[in-house]
């Protein structure tokens, strides 16, 4: 099948877009720049350069698609990532491109539609296992984006004829080749847990190549939301520690859970507990990660880097 694909360049697109081939489908995925269009053209795909925030281009080049797939994000470093404005561009990527690309799927007859979303959202359950059926709260800024990325997916099934709209909430990514986990490591080597929280809360990563591969996955799935995480969630204590001694280090110092306790709600927000689980998109694709667990498979300096990355 032809798909269309946004955020085909980042640190999951790079990983779905081939994923999506060795599937057997033809995708064609955007690119903003030369290089970026050659990466896409080394991971098998067909580059196309269009503004995602363009109604009329997003819908001449969705046009002959049966597929679109909107991995599109815009996440700051950590460095910034508790400012709001920094989280500007992401949220539009989430809101206005997103209702975009629905409205492009939908004018072009497409069959399915695949939005990436996050599982952060969910409510703080303790040690309780977590999976779709939780209460969220997508009332607070930073998740709002992610709210209505979710709701414009569920108007492509409602407005399709017959078609497919598959929300994923993925949990946090770690990758070789992500920022985020670069910042991370470094972290760690100056003793700090980078798992930020309760240190007895729990916290769902998934591996940026389980992320690809249930983007892959999703294309089989019937309309709805399904958690991607690992099978492993650990509390933010044993993830630094885990983390470390993967990297041959010294168990990093946390703060104690009072002055989580003692933080603003906002704050609070980003540091829920959540055991979340995937068994829901594993009973209905097959699909189970191959990075189980962080204790196995955290990325070291060692570690082999994709070949291109974003």
């Amino acid at each position: 099948m032809k798909v269309f694909l946004a955020g085909g360049t980042g640190v999951v697109g790079t990983r779905a877009l081939p994923a999506l081939v060795a599937a057997g489908h033809e995708v064609t995925a955007v690119a903003r720049s030369s290089a970026k269009a050659e990466l896409v053209g080394r991971l098998g795909g067909t580059p196309t350069t269009v503004d995602l925030f363009d109604p009329a281009a997003v819908t001449a080049a969705v046009a002959g698609h049966e597929i679109v797939v909107n991995l599109a994000t815009s996440v700051p470093p950590l460095a910034r990532s508790a400012r709001k404005k920094a989280w500007a561009m992401h949220g539009r990527l989430r809101t206005d491109a997103s209702r975009t690309l629905v409205d492009a799927a939908l004018a072009a007859g497409a069959a399915r539609f695949v939005q990436e979303s996050i599982c952060f959202p969910y409510l703080d359950a303790g040690d309780r296992w977590i999976d779709e059926d939780g209460p969220v709260d997508h009332d607070f800024w930073g998740y709002a984006p992610a709210g209505a990325a979710e709701q414009e997916t569920a108007r492509f099934t409602a407005s399709s004829d017959g078609g497919v709209g598959v929300a994923l909430r993925f949990g946090q990514f770690y990758a070789p080749d992500a920022s985020h986990t670069v910042t991370m490591n470094r972290d760690l080597r100056r003793r700090i847990n980078p798992f930020v929280g309760d240190p007895a809360g729990y916290v769902s990563q998934i591996h940026g190549d389980d992320a690809g591969s249930a983007v892959a996955a999703a294309l089989s799935a019937p309309p709805g939301i399904y958690n991607i995480v690992d099978d492993e969630p650990m509390v933010r204590r044993e993830a630094g520690r885990a983390a470390a001694a993967l990297l041959g280090l010294k168990p990093p110092l946390s703060f104690p859970g009072w002055v989580w306790n003692a933080s603003p709600p906002s704050a609070k927000a980003i540091m829920r507990s959540l055991r979340v689980s995937h068994d829901r998109f594993t009973a209905a694709t097959g699909w189970t990660p191959a990075h189980p667990s962080i204790r196995t498979s955290w990325p070291t300096p060692s570690a082999p880097t994709p070949e291109v990355s974003s």
